[in-house]
């Protein structure tokens, strides 16, 4: 019998795949939390490229805490640097609540579905 430290398991997973060229797009699901938000950074600033286009797909997420919010902060600020567009897809209450609250829903360019995005 193996037992696991439930520290060590992984809170999200991410998929990422490419459409078209120039165009990433990430999934993720799962909790966006202090533990994963790391996970999720990794995934995505090295996406933002000069004149591409990242969609962070969220539908899969439960949980987004301020870990993981920071870390879309720091994505659309490399995104505008980069001259890349970052869109994030969000309808799940557990990822548009706290982008509501902390009035960061008007910083994102959110989108319902990632075909809308990709529009």
């Amino acid at each position: 019998m193996t037992v696991q430290d439930p520290r060590a398991e992984q809170t999200i997973e991410l998929s990422a795949s490419q459409p078209a060229d120039g165009v990433t797009v990430l999934a993720v699901s799962g909790e966006v939390d202090m533990v994963s938000a790391p996970s999720l950074r990794d995934a995505v600033m090295p996406g933002l490229s000069d004149g591409s286009t990242f969609v962070v797909d969220m539908t899969g997420v439960t949980f987004l805490g301020s870990a993981g919010l920071a870390v879309l902060v720091e994505a659309a600020r490399l995104a505008q640097q980069q001259n890349a567009a970052l869109k994030v897809v969000a309808k799940a209450r557990a990822v548009t609540r706290p982008l509501e609250a902390t009035g960061l829903g008007e910083v994102f360019n959110l989108h319902e579905s990632v075909d809308s995005a990709l529009a």
